[in-house]
């Protein structure tokens, strides 16, 4: 019976300096969580998650990070904002993650902004460039932001087509009201291009009447500001009213895999698109033997093999994989959620292998867009997207 008393007391004893390691480390492995679309309108998304999930897996074959493995549960939301929150909470307090990563959405991560910075859990490179994560301490955005984007567009069109009649088709939501601004902002006194702008819910089946309102209105230059399916529909919607304006596509919507959609259904509709690219195009002839392109090939074939390699969000996954992988190594092997974000806020990249040559990936305690660069690109009649120009400022 002492003997017993004994052990229970010595089992409370509490040493001094000693720290209860953060939920989701432990002397092997690190809980990494998220949500993304697997199924819905936006499920061509899913992706992103693939993408890393395959090179985390590459990293564990290699001796993880600091003699951890990395383990990444991803949960289906359905790019709803409600099932965000229910199925975030599951991660952070059933499975009790160390950190939530490369959840999509820009309505989807503004839903558990809140209820992370409360727990303390940190929201790693949402996959999001809206301008709210400029700022934000317990939070990352990851591509460039939206405002830098429209400015891009802005200053493109101003410059190449200054008699455009502009009309935007958006999805009404913060994600889109930041390109429109850019867009402003980069027409700067052309700004009165603009003529008409037709606003979509997620919820909704398609975008037929806003693009008939669109064309009536006499717009010439089309800003599609949509998710792939919405964006696909808009092709769609344009070749049945006969109607040719020139097309600007936002980034989030251009993988090659949802223009191929859209030119199979819209063929004369597609050509001369434009957008902008961040991330190597696995189908691009030039960058066939590109050392980061055979190694996202070598990737995706060995740990994701039913994955489609055309699918540039498989890219984009490896690439947000990458940065966290250097960030968890930089947060060091007593790893906590404040050194993690310590080493997030304070990242210098110059070789992400998935990211087009040039691009450098930077944070600082002010800096909370990690990439600030970007270049167009046309889509040609050869159906895949020629890169032009030289990389652009991406600064929101």
């Amino acid at each position: 019976m002492r003997t017993a008393l004994i052990l229970v007391l010595a089992a409370l004893i509490v040493v001094p300096g000693a720290a209860a390691a953060d939920p989701g480390v432990s002397s092997g492995s690190i809980l990494l969580g998220g949500t993304v679309p697997l199924s819905g309108l936006a499920s061509g998304y899913k992706s992103v998650a693939l993408g890393a999930e395959a090179y985390f897996k590459y990293v564990n074959d290699r001796g993880g990070v600091n003699g951890r493995k990395i383990d990444y549960r991803y949960l289906d939301d359905a790019y709803d904002p409600a099932q965000t929150v229910q199925q975030t909470r599951k991660l952070v307090e059933q499975d009790q993650v160390f950190a939530i990563f490369n959840t999509l959405g820009t309505e989807t991560n503004i839903a558990i902004r809140d209820y992370l910075k409360e727990r303390g859990v940190p929201q790693l490179f949402v996959a999001s460039g809206a301008n709210t994560w400029g700022s934000d301490t317990n939070a990352i955005g990851y591509l460039p932001s939206y405002i830098a984007e429209g400015k891009i567009y802005g200053r493109y069109v101003a410059s190449k087509w200054p008699h455009a009649r502009i009309g935007i088709l958006f999805q009404n939501d913060d994600y889109t009201r930041d390109l429109m601004r850019g867009l402003k902002v980069g027409l700067g006194k052309k700004a009165g291009l603009i003529k008409a702008q037709e606003g979509y819910d997620v919820t909704q089946s398609g975008v037929a009447s806003q693009m008939s309102a669109l064309k009536s209105a006499g717009v010439d230059t089309l800003m599609i500001f949509a998710t792939p399916t919405f964006a696909i529909q808009a092709y769609v919607a344009a070749a049945k009213l006969g109607w040719k304006p020139k097309m600007v596509v936002n980034q989030v919507s251009s993988a090659a895999s949802t223009m191929q959609i859209a030119a199979a259904n819209a063929k004369e509709q597609v050509p001369g698109s434009i957008s902008t690219v961040v991330f190597k195009d696995p189908d691009d002839p030039k960058q066939a033997n590109d050392a980061g392109v055979k190694l996202y090939r070598s990737i995706l074939a060995k740990y994701q093999p039913s994955a489609n390699p055309h699918d540039v969000y498989n890219v984009y996954g490896m690439a947000v994989a990458y940065t966290a992988v250097d960030a968890l190594k930089k947060a060091g092997k007593n790893l906590t959620r404040k050194s993690l974000l310590n080493a997030v806020f304070n990242l210098k990249e110059t070789t992400n292998p998935f990211l087009l040559k040039g691009v450098v990936l930077k944070t600082g305690p002010r800096d909370h867009f990690p990439i600030e660069q970007a270049q167009l690109e046309q889509w040609a009649p050869s159906g895949r997207w020629v890169r032009f120009g030289k990389l652009e400022s991406a600064q929101g």
